[in-house]
Order: C-alpha cells, then sequence, then structure tokens
C-alpha cells in the first residue's frame, strides 16, 4: 500500500515560528562524539506527563526498549486537567489501566450552557451512562492521581527507563540509524548522551522538540486569557452544582466544575481592565464567587491566569523526530479535549512505531501519524472554538440575539467523536476511519479484552471461512484474530449489511467489507513487512 504524505494543513498560517519561542535547538546539530559505542534505544520520550506516560505504557507493552527524559523529579501536585472521555478510558483499558482509573476519577455529568436569566442555552450531551467505549462518555479526575496510575502501569514493563531531573539541550537527526540527544543531568550538572530509532517530544505547549522541528503553527483564531483557580470545599461549604456549569454571562463569562470529591474549579475570562497579578490576589477570588462561596467555605489550591489557544504545528515529524499532545497542538478547554488529544496521538503513533521496529511494516507507515491525527484534532479544536464563542460573547446586544436564538431550543452537543484524515485505511464504507464501539462479546467479555492489542477482523462466520489463502496468511504474519461475528457483533454488521470489518490495534477501523472479495482488498492493503529494526 502506499501511504499518503501529510497533505498540506488547512487554516491561516501564523508568521511567527514555534522556534522563534525559545534559542538555542537545532535538529541538524552535530552528532556526538560517541558513536556508535553508545547503545541505541528503540525510542526516547521527551516529557512525562499524561501523553508521555500513555505513550511509554503503549511502548512498553509492545515490548519496546524505551528511555524517556523529565526534567521535573516528581509528579506535579498541583490541579492541571479534570476530563477524559470514554474513549480515553478505553485506551487506558487497553493498556490494562482501567481499574485503577476507574479508582481515582467518577463518572462526568452534562455541561450545561446558561445565560444570565438562568435560561439553558446548550447542553454538552457527555452523562455517567454506558456510552460506545464501554464505559461512561466522560470522567473527572485530579491530574496527580491519574499520573501516579499512569506512572505505576509503565513501570511494569522491562525495557523502560525514565531519566527523572533531566533536561534535553539539543537533538541531532543526521541520517544516520538512530538520533542523538544531549541531555543535562540537572542533579549533578553533568551531561549524557543518549540514542534513539526515534524521538517523541511530549513535552508540552513550550516543547523544545517543536523548536527542533523549526515549525511554524496553524492559528485557528482563539487566543483569550482566562482565570483559573481551583478550591477544596469543607465539609460545611455550602452545596454547588453536580453537573459543569458554563456562565454565558456577557459582563463576566465563567464556568463552574465539580471534579472529585471536594475539588471544584472556576474559569474566569479576564475582562478588560482587569490586572493579571491583581485578580489572581484571594481578595479578588473570592469577590468573584461570593455568590457561591465564601472564604469561610473552602481553601484555594491554586490561581493562575492562562491565555487559551487554538493551534496545531504544520509538522508533527521531521526524520526520526515527532511530536505529540500540547507539543503538537493545543486547544481551548471548552470542550474537555486537551488531555483526550494527547492520549489519542499516543495510541496512534505508539502502535505504528512498535510495528515499523518490530519490521511489521515500512517506515512510511509512520507518515499517516499526522495525515491521520491533524484533521481529527482540528475538528475538534474548532468545536472547542465554537462553544468558546458562545460563552465568551460579552456585547450585550450580540448575548441578547444568542439567547433568542438558542433558549426556544437549547442545542445539544454530543462528544465529539471525527473520523481520522487519509492514512492506514480501506474502503468508502461510511464507518472507515472511526472508533468501533466496544461491545460485548460471546463469553461475555467487553471487545478489547477479548482482542487484545492488536489487528482483528470481526465478520460472519463465512466470510472468514472463504478468505482467500493469502489474505489469511496476512492476518496470521500480523498476528491478527479473526472473530466470528454473534450477538450484538452480528447485530452490527447486519444494521449495516457487512461481511466484516477490520480493526487496527487502536480501535480505529481500517476498512469494512461486504462482500469477500472486499475483505481480500482490505487483507491486500496491509503493511508490507521488512526486516527487523531497520526501518
Amino acid at each position: 500500500m502506499t501511504y499518503p504524505s501529510p497533505p498540506p494543513p488547512p487554516g491561516d498560517i501564523s508568521a511567527a515560528s514555534a522556534a522563534s519561542t525559545s534559542s538555542g535547538i537545532a535538529a541538524a546539530a552535530a552528532p556526538a562524539a560517541a558513536g556508535s559505542d553508545i547503545p541505541i534505544h528503540d525510542v526516547a520520550v521527551i516529557g512525562y506527563g499524561p501523553t508521555g506516560e500513555t505513550l511509554a505504557n503503549c511502548l512498553g507493552q509492545a515490548g519496546l526498549s524505551v528511555v524517556v527524559i523529565e526534567r521535573e523529579a516528581e509528579i506535579c501536585t498541583l490541579p492541571r486537567a479534570i476530563h477524559c472521555d470514554g474513549e480515553v478510558m478505553r485506551a487506558f483499558q487497553s493498556l490494562g489501566l482501567r481499574t485503577g482509573m476507574e479508582a481515582i476519577s467518577r463518572p462526568g455529568m452534562a455541561s450545561v450552557f446558561k445565560n444570565p436569566a438562568g435560561e439553558t442555552l446548550m447542553v454538552r450531551n457527555a452523562n455517567g451512562e454506558i456510552g460506545p467505549h464501554g464505559c461512561a462518555n466522560s470522567y473527572y479526575y485530579h491530574q496527580p492521581d491519574l499520573e501516579r496510575v499512569l506512572r505505576d502501569g509503565a513501570a511494569r514493563h522491562a525495557g523502560l527507563r525514565v531519566l527523572l531531573q533531566h533536561e534535553v539541550l539539543d537533538i541531532a537527526d543526521d541520517g544516520g540509524p538512530a538520533a542523538t540527544l544531549r541531555v543535562r543531568d540537572l542533579g549533578s550538572g553533568r551531561d549524557i548522551t543518549l540514542r534513539a530509532r526515534y524521538v517523541v517530544g511530549c513535552d508540552g505547549a513550550r516543547s523544545l522538540a517543536r523548536r527542533a522541528l523549526a515549525t511554524p503553527m496553524i492559528d485557528l483564531g482563539l487566543h483569550q486569557p482566562w482565570l483559573v483557580f481551583d478550591v477544596r470545599l469543607y465539609d460545611d461549604a455550602p452545596a454547588l452544582p453536580l453537573h459543569t456549569v458554563q456562565h454565558c454571562d456577557p459582563a463576566r463569562p465563567m464556568t463552574y466544575c465539580n471534579v472529585i470529591g471536594n475539588r471544584r474549579r472556576w474559569e474566569i475570562m479576564l475582562m478588560p481592565g482587569d490586572d493579571p497579578d491583581t485578580i489572581v490576589q484571594p481578595e479578588s477570588l473570592w469577590r468573584l464567587i461570593d455568590r457561591w462561596l465564601r472564604p469561610e467555605h473552602a481553601d484555594i489550591e491554586r490561581a493562575a491566569v492562562y491565555t487559551f489557544h487554538s493551534l496545531i504545528a504544520q509538522h508533527w515529524r521531521r526524520g526520526r523526530v515527532f511530536l505529540a499532545g500540547d507539543a503538537a497542538h493545543q486547544t481551548p478547554p471548552f470542550l474537555g479535549q486537551g488531555l483526550c488529544a494527547g492520549v489519542r496521538d499516543a495510541m496512534n503513533l505508539g502502535w505504528k512505531l512498535a510495528a515499523v521496529l518490530r519490521g511489521d511494516a515500512p517506515e512510511a507507515l509512520l507518515d499517516t501519524y499526522q495525515s491521520e491525527r491533524l484533521p481529527h484534532v482540528q475538528s475538534i479544536i474548532e468545536l472547542a472554538v465554537r462553544l468558546g464563542s458562545v460563552i465568551q460573547t460579552t456585547d450585550p446586544v450580540l448575548a441578547r440575539e444568542r439567547d433568542e436564538k438558542l433558549r426556544s431550543r437549547p442545542e445539544i452537543v454530543e462528544p465529539p467523536s471525527p473520523p481520522l484524515g487519509p492514512g492506514l485505511l480501506v474502503s468508502n464504507a461510511p464507518d472507515t476511519g472511526r472508533v468501533f464501539p466496544q461491545l460485548r462479546v460471546d463469553d461475555g467479555r467487553l471487545l478489547d479484552d477479548r482482542i487484545g492489542p492488536r489487528f482483528a477482523v470481526i465478520g460472519q462466520a463465512q466470510a472468514l471461512e472463504r478468505m482467500a489463502p493469502a489474505s489469511r496468511a496476512t492476518w496470521q504474519r500480523h498476528d491478527a484474530m479473526l472473530l466470528p461475528a454473534t450477538g450484538e457483533l452480528d447485530t452490527w454488521l447486519a444494521d449495516r449489511a457487512l461481511a466484516a470489518v477490520v480493526l487496527r490495534p487502536d480501535r480505529y477501523i481500517m476498512g469494512a467489507a461486504t462482500s469477500v472479495a472486499e475483505l481480500d482488498a482490505i487483507a491486500a492493503a496491509m503493511p508490507r513487512p521488512t526486516a527487523p529494526n531497520d526501518p
């Protein structure tokens, strides 16, 4: 199969390059003098936040040798991300971490958009009922707890090496068999050299890896400062809503979130005349929310002003260096999709790196990472920007027009689930490129627990039996599971008049077949093996 090169990204390209955010980094720096005597890791991961932690779990599960470089000594104890969706919980399930994640989180409820009169304008429909991923549609958590589960999970894998309090100084990719990283031990001040066949920058919005790629940014138009502050309620605090409330008040747009346990968050838009240094002071914070809470009701855990951005890196890969998570894209929080996007990056790139490094696929497979993920994440960011425009309306006339349009028939916003962009996708069936639902199989287990982290062909028994011998050999070579469709799986196929569907390790549908001939065509499009560790 010929894999598409990443298409020119849509949107306006800002004149400012990510390389301008800092200095001293060059992707084409001279290789380290040590050379071939330095052991080569399969993958080096820069940054050990949720995206890097998820990727480390995915690569470790595949049996790869992974080195993680993280400048901080410990997990940050402050609250940051608080929400993930059902697809992300399903990803954690595939990594063997669902039980741990559910123990530190709670199912979410709908997010309600209200005007100053208390009228409902919109509802983001993410309730706690079991959804298409075999779990709730959304979850809330305290990020340090989530990261502990991810790091404990990664520690299960013998091939993982984690260097805390280490900082990458530069990355050299000279076209050889591995990239070279110069890394400083922040404890001793000593510099060391590491080598890896691939490098993934999961190092956040100020990414060093992105500076190494010197990629400009696609600007989707939102750059708005907001105050974010978190409190922990005392036992005698007054009752607050159990669901998220978007206060669409032109005088002062706000978001209230019930996080988990006694944790609550307010996000408050800065208005003209606000002083960022003054507004984070306790007296200002309490004044802003005094209609709900007073100082005797809670402790302030954190208060900071952030600028909510909507940005996408134009290039997510150059040579052996990739970007993932906030290093590749930044989304405003109005959909709670920032962490989700990073986890999706890790799950998409992780299985592809493993396939290439094992020799199961050509190196060109890695080009499908950006071509698939960029349109997907852009769709989600654009939806978040649209919701932000509803919340952030400050013109009273425009706010009245908004209310008149929405109050009589509030808009229902379903959890986003756009298709992937072009990549390792075969067939024109409507479901190709979308996540397959996690249904129950004949033994009562959830689908992903039955399949494991690999390809799967789910089909009518006759279709699986009548496949060409070459197709059967292809699926065997890729260790794909052939699963006869019964019960819920059979119903899903029958409703779409399909004979079979092919799932990738990340549970996206690679192709759907209405006949045995179409199923054989999908098998023929599978990646061709190469020499092991020789991408």
